[in-house]
């Protein structure tokens, strides 16, 4: 099956599926740094897995919007590019795509450093740890990554040996409707995709806001679920980015992703 195949699935799972794990881990402890963790600095990876990673990815910096960051992805050089996607065996990889969304976050982050620097980051529904990375290239005194998927959190690391830097902590819980975390900055790409997913970040994220300040940022391409949500309303447009003509033949089409500043009202209830 061609990689077109693989996206179309993915993107139909990130509506369907993984929106369904997202909800069904709801809550959990308050956040800290010391106790979130589930994958923290010099963990080893399982031998296994790491080298089926290293062996059906490609590590790559083209086709993106970021050459300075080093991924593993899947690309046509890939076994799985022509694989059925059922035979992979770890569910379904949405972190070996370098989503539109994350990309320009990262290119932004990249291009803006002042926005990280000396500052803790969250990086919500992190994926291939792009945006983490260009975190803490550009300063960040503290980053946090966050996927429910552990084989993302594995990935991460190896994208951080790629470029040099140490592994950031990482955390493999949904902290969506958790206590609120105290951070300077969240960022989060490509998580608008369901609409009650879409609600419970809405919620989350003016939770923050109203407790601690938290500065948020969101990376989308301008997809049907995030332009028709409620949030729409109260972002306010920092940049936006051509995307490379891979990127758009991925994603159907797309030609731009869009940082967006989040900036709600006071209220709760929107």
């Amino acid at each position: 099956m061609a990689f077109q195949g693989w996206t179309w699935l993915l993107l139909l799972g990130r509506q369907n599926s993984l929106a369904r794990v997202w909800r069904s881990r709801r809550g959990g402890p308050s956040l800290c740094w010391k106790r979130c963790c589930h994958w923290s600095p010099g963990k080893s990876l399982d031998p296994e897995v790491r080298a089926f990673l290293e062996e059906n990815t490609e590590v790559t910096n083209r086709g993106h919007l970021t050459p300075e960051i080093r991924l593993r992805l899947l690309t046509p050089r890939c076994r799985f590019w022509r694989e059925k996607p059922d035979l992979w065996p770890y569910g379904d990889p949405f972190w070996a795509i370098y989503w539109p969304g994350g990309q320009a976050l990262s290119r932004y982050i990249l291009d803006n450093p002042r926005v990280v620097k000396g500052r803790s980051v969250l990086d919500l529904g992190s994926g291939c740890g792009a945006t983490a990375i260009a975190a803490v290239m550009s300063g960040a005194s503290q980053v946090l990554a966050n996927d429910i998927d552990p084989i993302a959190g594995m990935a991460m690391i190896l994208n951080c040996e790629l470029n040099h830097l140490n592994p950031f902590p990482i955390t493999i819980r949904n902290i969506i409707n958790s206590e609120a975390g105290n951070w300077d900055l969240i960022v989060l790409g490509d998580m608008f995709y369901d609409e009650q997913l879409a609600d419970g970040l809405h919620h989350w994220l003016q939770k923050c806001i109203r407790i601690h300040q938290t500065e948020v940022l969101i990376g989308d391409p301008g997809r049907h679920q995030f332009l028709s949500h409620s949030i729409h309303s109260q972002l306010h447009k920092v940049i936006e980015y051509s995307l490379p003509e891979c990127t758009r033949q991925e994603n159907y089409g797309l030609t731009s992703s869009i940082v967006w500043s989040y900036q709600p009202s006071n209220s709760l209830d929107n």
